[in-house]
């Protein structure tokens, strides 16, 4: 069953956000995973607004989704995400 790694958060250092993308790309990539959503504009519809950066990463199972996270290549671009940005990181299975 797929599962969506979703990232909600604020970005609060641009230029290390960026650094980060592109280490996390090539790591999604490896680990057999797709964007569906990466950033863009959003309608708040109800409830409190989102953070203004939301991420949606498709993968084939939980298990590959926390294999890539808990992966020796993703390891090294976590603390840039961690330190360039604030929110909130899951898991959900479809």
């Amino acid at each position: 069953m797929s599962a969506y790694v979703i990232f909600q958060g604020d970005v609060t250092d641009e230029a290390l956000y960026e650094e980060y993308k592109q280490l996390a790309s090539s790591t999604v990539a490896a680990h057999g995973g797709s964007y569906i959503v990466r950033g863009g504009p959003w309608i708040s519809l109800e409830g409190a607004e989102p953070a203004s950066r939301t991420v949606v990463i498709r993968f084939d199972s939980i298990e590959a989704a926390r294999t890539w996270y808990d992966s020796p290549q993703y390891e090294a671009a976590r603390p840039i995400r961690q330190a360039a940005s604030v929110g909130a990181l899951y898991i959900v299975e479809a």
